[in-house]
């Protein structure tokens, strides 16, 4: 049964409005600023899937053998949002995920990926997450912000990892900073074009229809029960604050204007 309002979206305008308002919009003001910003982002954007991985796990059957698992309603919705994140289509007509898809825009702008790069390797030849972060010199405001993210996609319960990832996610960074790139891209510089591309299919689906339909999935997940609402928006808000930290902490170290 869906809920007839949306409780969270209230609870959380306050923090949401502190997360608009910061200072790391008006600094992010040039390409040299995008970069060192894109270079510590990138890990906001693969610590997302570790939340939608997790909603996939628990909301459908991953095992075998196969078997029904759940609602079918919310198995659709969490495959359509899998579908749309990790398979999407490029500006070249070919799949991609949009990790895949924000990496190449780093390396098209010029931004520095051996961190990310370096955390890859690292994850691959099996070492610990957080082991892997320091070792690739993540600065420590990044590891904060992913080992938190970590941290809820593994020990939340179901509807928390639900509310973190819809309500305290991407939702605001493309229209925050699709502006810049549009003048950087307007101006001649092409290397900007992939970004973009990744800004505008964001707001697309993450603004639209993602957004619709995981309202819909914690609907479902919390139902008519309050407390699971008031544990949902907490989880929510904690994602939204640990964002703001997460600004705060590249912000420190965008080059002076």
């Amino acid at each position: 049964m869906d809920a007839p309002a949306d409780p969270i979206a209230s609870r959380l305008e306050d923090t949401r409005q502190r997360l608009l308002k910061h200072a790391i919009y008006r600094r992010v003001a040039g390409p040299e600023a995008l970069r060192t910003f894109l270079e510590s982002h990138v890990f906001a954007v693969w610590d997302f899937m570790s939340l939608l991985k997790r909603l996939q796990r628990e909301l459908t059957c991953v095992d075998l053998p196969w078997r029904p698992v759940g609602d079918p309603e919310v198995r659709f919705l969490i495959n359509e949002i899998v579908c749309g994140e990790e398979s999407d289509l490029g500006p070249d007509g070919a799949h991609t995920s949009h990790f895949e898809l924000y990496l190449r825009a780093m390396r098209e702008a010029g931004a520095d990926p051996s961190a990310i790069d370096g955390f890859l390797a690292a994850l691959a030849a099996g070492q610990p997450t957080a082991e892997a972060l320091e070792g690739a010199g993540v600065p420590a405001g990044v590891r904060r912000f992913t080992g938190f993210t970590l941290g809820q996609a593994c020990g939340g319960a179901l509807h928390e990892v639900a509310a973190a990832f819809t309500y305290g996610r991407e939702d605001v960074i493309p229209e925050m900073f699709l502006p810049l790139v549009d003048t950087l891209v307007g101006s001649g510089r092409s290397q900007f074009g992939l970004l973009k591309f990744y800004l505008e299919r964001h707001i697309a689906l993450d603004g639209g229809h993602h957004g619709q339909l995981a309202r819909r999935m914690i609907a479902r997940l919390c139902g008519t029960d309050p407390t699971r609402w008031i544990e949902a928006a907490d989880a929510a808000e904690a994602a939204l604050r640990e964002r703001i930290a997460l600004w705060d902490a590249i912000l420190d170290r965008l080059p002076a204007r």
